[in-house]
């Protein structure tokens, strides 16, 4: 397509339209999302089979088995949702590239994941915004209730996840991932196609202006409608641009840090890599993959407003209305629009398995990863003497959406140095929770506001941009955490050997701070003289026999291990060492991510 016989006025909104759900009601859309189904669930059943479920190392952890490629699929998978596809490209329709640095924020931060990792492994929120971006796609491609397109996803999600544990979840995401690439592939490919390349492309966004832009009691103001001028631009004004260049180096930094560094979404499948190579090496492979979304979402997005510049584009409340129902703008349906409107059959098919599968991965990663912190943080502390079989159970019934809250209390995100205590933590993290609360309260009372009618919060509350807050925040609540560790009393080193950065190599054995507790239980009688009884097992009827198979619980234990064999699984599990050639290798690739992600800063800067 010549760049010089396109015109912003044509597109495929102006003709009369068949509603985008009848676009994929063919058999060979049909036929790809139902195979879609079948091989996740194929994936899952096999996990769920060949891997030991009936312990809570298996179950959890995954047997502390997995290789490099698995696990940085699986990150990938889990924090790449159909929020990103969504809002990435929505943000992206609407201003430019520069939400696309958020995710090359990323591929630095994977680096320090390694860093956390370490003490983790020494020391032994249901995604609303994923479910609503999902269900967008689902409404406008199937034309599906939305509540009952969520359940049905929910309840197959569940069924692999409760059952298979972290190994299941972790090989469905892997097989999710390659699906996301490929699809994601293709249809960038088709829009960049059908723009007519690159610089085709830079030049049509910044033409891709509504032609309605009035309608004679409305006047809107050209900023509204028009692309900005820094649209190619990531580093932008730090006093007026959208996404601040130092909030984004900064600010981002931070948010990045506590999600990939501390998130237990992240750590759990970071826990579960057989050695500390593998951890790297599946980090940094997620840190090249999260190069990406720049290209196949916020660029995508971009080309969706060139090529149907009057949906996307939309200002006027009325038109907006009559395209997506939302009075203030379109640009949310940019991606999907895109799916519905360019791909042909079967591939419209793949790419609504696309959506699906990211957001059923970050579904699988919350229920699993707050199954954990229920069963091991919470169950635990309640039934001090539950037994394996037990806990198996309470991990696998708990109420998920509870403990996605009760998560963001649970990681030791403080533990940098031994002046850090739980006092100054605690109350770090409710001011900082009261402050970030008090401007969401004013943001919604008063409205966050748009480009034709601006927000009435007050400036001094909402008008600090949310990056910068972030920093402020940060900042307070590190002062905060500092103050009030100084002024109380510290907590001796030997309940904290390998639990902070200055410890980090401690040999001594620890001593948890709720030892005494457990030491005043109640002891059995010396007296009492233990007979070593084999009990006979009863039989066990088919139903139950099944049951006990699909949930893994009838796997063999093994042999009991002696108190030396303990000793040494337990080193071999916390052991952080390296062979030195695969720790050459997998240093030199985090140093080679580093460099391309500066690159690509520094190239649309």
């Amino acid at each position: 397509m010549d760049s010089s016989t396109w015109s912003p006025t044509v597109t495929a909104t102006d003709s009369p339209e068949v509603p985008s759900y009848e676009r994929v009601r063919n058999a060979a859309d049909i036929s790809v999302i139902v195979i879609y189904f079948v091989v996740v669930m194929a994936v899952g059943l096999w996990a769920m089979f060949s891997t030991n479920r009936g312990t809570v190392g298996g179950f959890f952890l995954a047997g502390r088995s997995m290789v490099w490629w698995p696990i940085g699929a699986s990150l990938f998978a889990s924090n790449i949702g159909s929020g990103h596809f969504v809002g990435l490209a929505g943000t992206g329709a609407a201003s430019g590239i520069a939400i696309g640095g958020f995710e090359w924020i990323v591929s630095n931060i994977c680096v320090s994941v390694i860093l956390f990792l370490m003490e983790y492994q020494q020391s032994s929120l249901i995604k609303l915004a994923d479910i609503f971006s999902g269900a967008i796609f689902i409404n406008l491609a199937l034309g599906l209730d939305i509540y009952l397109a969520i359940v049905l996803l929910l309840a197959i999600t569940a069924l692999y996840t409760i059952t298979g544990g972290l190994a299941a979840v972790i090989y469905t995401d892997t097989l999710q991932t390659a699906i996301m690439l490929v699809g994601s592939f293709i249809l960038t490919g088709f829009a960049f196609h059908e723009v007519g390349g690159y610089d085709a492309f830079v030049e049509k966004y910044m033409n891709a202006i509504p032609t309605l832009i009035s309608d004679g009691n409305t006047s809107v103001k050209s900023e509204c409608y028009t692309p900005r001028p820094d649209s190619f631009h990531i580093f932008r004004d730090p006093i007026n641009g959208d996404i601040p260049w130092p909030g984004l180096l900064f600010g981002m930094t931070i948010l990045s840090m506590w999600y990939w560094c501390t998130d237990q979404v992240i750590v759990q499948r970071c826990l579960s890599a057989k050695n500390m190579s593998h951890v790297k090496a599946g980090c940094i492979l997620c840190g090249y993959m999260k190069l990406l979304p720049m290209f196949l979402m916020v660029m995508t997005g971009m080309i969706s407003r060139i090529l149907y510049t009057e949906k996307i584009g939309c200002v006027l409340p009325s038109e907006c209305n009559k395209y997506c129902g939302t009075p203030v703008g379109c640009t949310n349906i940019a991606y999907p629009t895109l799916v519905v409107e360019l791909m042909p059959n079967g591939l419209r098919g793949l790419m609504l398995s696309v959506m699906m599968a990211s957001l059923m991965s970050s579904l699988t990663s919350i229920f699993n990863s707050a199954s954990t912190l229920f069963t091991m943080d919470i169950y635990t502390r309640i039934r001090k003497k539950a037994t394996e079989r037990e806990l198996m159970i309470a991990g696998r019934y708990h109420f998920s959406f509870l403990c996605s809250f009760i998560s963001l209390l649970s990681l030791p995100c403080f533990y940098l140095t031994q002046d850090f205590h739980f006092q100054g933590a605690f109350w770090g993290l409710i001011l900082g929770f009261l402050i970030g609360i008090s401007r969401m309260i004013a943001e919604f009372a008063y409205g966050t506001g748009s480009c034709m009618e601006p927000s009435n919060c007050p400036t001094i509350i909402c008008g600090v941009h949310y990056l910068y807050f972030a920093i402020i925040l940060f900042v307070i609540s590190l002062i905060t955490v500092l103050v009030i560790s100084l002024l109380t009393k510290p907590i001796p080193d030997v309940h904290l050997y390998r639990l902070c950065w200055s410890l980090r190599n401690s040999k001594e054995e620890r001593i948890d701070l709720d030892a005494e507790e457990e030491d005043n239980q109640e002891e059995p009688p010396k007296d009492t003289i233990e007979i070593d009884t084999e009990v006979p097992q009863q039989k066990k009827g088919c139903f139950r026999r099944a049951y006990d198979l699909f949930c893994g619980l009838d796997q063999d234990k093994g042999p009991k291990l002696t108190k030396e064999e303990e000793e040494a699984l337990k080193q071999k599990l916390t052991d952080t060492s390296e062979k030195p050639l695969w720790r050459i290798v997998v240093n030199i690739n985090g140093i080679i991510l580093l460099a391309v992600a500066v690159f690509c800063y520094a190239y649309f800067a």
